[in-house]
């Protein structure tokens, strides 16, 4: 079972990371192989996403329930119908100082597993590659909706 985790410090505030990790229906503008994304039912603090991804000559649906805690800044997204055993993913923003200057760390996990044995020998090589690809994406898009900072703090 494949499971990724990732933390990254941004030049945004939490807020507007969150905002942009819960926009679920925006996915298909930034997120690689994400070529699909409908909102069903919601709640005050919950979304049931459909997501469609595509890679190379396959495509694949799945339904996420996404809930996300504001006082707390996170996200747990969880997928209740689709082509895997189980994928589950949690994001958290928390604010923190580093080298004198106000950053977001982001905290990302990821884990999931197929039901069919052929999705899992053709996606689980190149897993850990293709998560790390959809946080770059996270990162590049809130540089187009929130320009660049004034922290100018990259990771290193």
């Amino acid at each position: 079972m494949p499971q990724h985790q990732e933390t990254r410090f941004l030049p945004y505030t939490p807020e507007q990371l969150f905002n942009l990790v819960y926009d679920v229906k925006s996915y298909p503008e930034f997120l690689p192989w994400c070529i699909g994304a409908r909102i069903g039912k919601t709640g005050e603090d919950w979304q049931l996403a459909d997501l469609i991804i595509g890679f190379k000559a396959i495509r694949q649906r799945f339904t996420s329930k996404v809930e996300r805690n504001t006082k707390t800044l996170e996200i747990h997204a969880r997928m209740i119908e689709g082509p895997f055993h189980h994928l589950t993913n949690y994001w958290h923003f928390q604010q923190e100082e580093r080298d004198g200057k106000t950053v977001t760390l982001v905290s990302f996990e990821v884990d999931f597993a197929f039901n069919s044995r052929l999705l899992s020998k053709i996606i689980e090589p190149l897993f850990g590659e293709a998560q790390k690809k959809l946080v770059a994406a996270f990162e590049k898009r809130a540089g187009e909706l929130y320009g660049t900072s004034s922290l100018d703090f990259r990771p290193s």
